[in-house]
């Protein structure tokens, strides 16, 4: 079964784990007040809750030191000892997601495939979103798919401005882990977009949820994949010339600024 879904992912088809269907769940959080901007808001909850349920219905615990609140902390607070006990509920997961999207600007397309990473993770490197792990795992996926997708450029110091107790140092050895456990298949196909696209509007369907977001248009999709496939180059090229362990790919937002060509 790992070995399918392993070959599901390298050959950039979504593992279907959102086509399954949820019962609704009082703990989903449905008021906040972006209101201004209902495809990022709607978008959000659709992802996070997508997230909630990969907690909620894990089968164990397998983590890695780097995702660990406990070793790696995201904030100066103490870390209590039964921290890997409780599941966190939907509202918490939105809040943490939409706290960063809010701060970096970054766009309802980009939640899309923070969560093709997410899951794309947890496959290749054979671990489950947990409580001891969620909150790094959740933002090393925002890390990529932020520098992958959206136009404006986000770098890691920026991520330390929003969890400020976070160092750079810390922020680059987690996304060079990240990279490492995706073997670096960052690419994003507009047929894998797509998927998790209509996978997610099923689970706002079930769920009482609205999903405003539109389809990627043509242009938008090739976009998408044309970027990914470069980036996921430039990533490769970045890993083989670092001299250092721990680095960052904060030099490649500028290629968003040059026209990436289709084969």
């Amino acid at each position: 079964m790992r070995e399918k879904r392993k070959s599901n992912h390298i050959n950039h088809v979504s593992p279907g784990q959102l086509t399954k269907k949820y019962s609704s769940c009082s703990t989903i959080f449905i008021d906040d007040s972006t209101v201004s901007q209902p495809n990022l808001r709607s978008t959000i909850k659709c992802v996070t809750l997508a997230i909630y349920y990969h907690i909620k219905n894990r089968d164990s615990d397998r983590s890695l030191d780097i995702f660990d609140e406990k070793s790696h902390p995201l904030t100066r607070e103490e870390v209590p000892d039964d921290y890997y006990k409780h599941d966190p509920d939907h509202k918490h997961i939105y809040r943490f997601v939409r706290t960063l999207f809010s701060a970096a600007q970054l766009t309802a397309e980009c939640a899309i495939v923070t969560l093709v990473y997410l899951e794309r993770l947890l496959t290749y490197a054979e671990i489950d979103i947990c409580p001891s792990n969620w909150k790094r795992v959740v933002l090393g996926a925002i890390l990529l798919a932020s520098k992958v997708w959206d136009d404006q450029a986000v770098w890691n110091v920026d991520y330390c401005q929003i969890l400020k107790d976070i160092t750079v140092e810390d922020m680059n050895e987690m996304e060079r882990h990240f990279l490492e456990l995706l073997q670096f298949n960052i690419n994003v196909p507009a047929s894998v977009y797509a998927k998790y696209y209509f996978d997610l509007r099923s689970l706002a369907d079930d769920n009482n949820l609205s999903f405003l977001l539109e389809p990627l248009s043509k242009e938008r999709a090739q976009k998408l994949e044309a970027i990914s496939r470069l980036c996921e180059d430039k990533y490769k090229d970045l890993s083989k010339a670092a001299m250092r362990r721990s680095f960052s790919a904060d030099n490649l937002v500028g290629i968003r600024r040059s026209n990436a060509i289709l084969s």
